[in-house]
């Protein structure tokens, strides 16, 4: 069994990190590069860095991040948001992200992702997918979605999201993976908005139902508040990596703590030493 990945994600505003970080041994807890370099010598196994910056016009800064945190980190680092053409993924990559990760793009222009692995190569592409549980009332209101093989049935239990978890696309994310991944995406980051920032567990049944749906990597986010959440991920949710935002940044778990028990019920992880 390959090792499972554990992966701390950080929202970057203009170039700061924001949402929640407290660190009592940064100086600068909202410095990217600063930031990057405490979870490296923590053990983490790679970056996720979201660009919620809200002006196009500050893209140029998020290459300048890239470029210092590619300096002086070493492990993998994946940067999303805001990349809406190959030559936005180039210039992500050219910056020193080994991987971007597509999400409103993809969906609205999936030739995105398959030009972006033809260039780069599948293992730089990585498909974020924001989905919600379908309700009664979703399965009659959802849009229509433009590709009805997408499109949301009686035995939908997902729908994918856009433009950060606005937007309903009446598009089943299931179904959805399934496509991105046979279009070229090399990974698949799935979040369940129905479990996001309540540190009460991912959701499992859409980690399972995915996993089992794609033969690419899966990485899980939204909901941990625990070791114990991560651990149910990868064996009950069948994913190849954790994602986890609130657990690192408030200081309640260190990536070691998280590894220790992880390993400590059978999981292959990458020593934290």
């Amino acid at each position: 069994m390959l090792t499972k990945r554990i992966i701390p994600c950080l929202d970057v505003d203009a170039g700061r990190v924001v949402k929640g970080v407290s660190f009592i041994d940064i100086r600068d807890a909202g410095d990217p590069a600063a930031l990057a370099s405490f979870y490296d010598k923590e053990g983490a196994d790679e970056l996720v860095f979201l660009d919620i910056t809200a002006s196009s016009d500050d893209r140029n800064i998020m290459i300048n991040v890239v470029k210092q945190v590619s300096e002086q980190v070493f492990i993998p680092l994946t940067v999303g948001g805001g990349m809406r053409s190959v030559a936005d993924v180039k210039r992500m990559l050219d910056a020193g992200a080994d991987k971007v990760s597509l999400n409103t793009a993809a969906v609205l222009n999936p030739e995105l992702v398959v030009e972006s692995s033809e260039h780069f190569g599948s293992q730089a592409i990585v498909v974020a997918i924001d989905a919600k549980r379908v309700t009664v009332e979703d399965a009659s209101t959802a849009p229509k979605s433009s590709d009805q093989s997408l499109g949301l049935d009686e035995s939908s239990r997902w729908q994918v999201y856009i433009h950060g978890g606005r937007t309903p696309m009446g598009i089943d994310a299931v179904k959805w993976a399934i496509r991105v991944a046979e279009l070229g995406a090399g990974e698949l980051l799935v979040t369940s908005m129905d479990t996001d920032g309540h540190l009460t567990g991912y959701d499992l049944d859409i980690l399972k139902a995915i996993s089992e749906g794609v033969t690419i990597p899966v990485i899980a986010s939204g909901g941990a508040g625990e070791p114990e959440h991560l651990r149910q991920a990868v064996e009950t949710g069948k994913v190849d990596a954790v994602l986890a935002a609130s657990i690192f940044h408030f200081g309640t778990y260190s990536v070691k703590d998280v590894k220790d028990y992880m390993a400590s019920h059978g999981l292959p992880m990458r020593p934290t030493d």
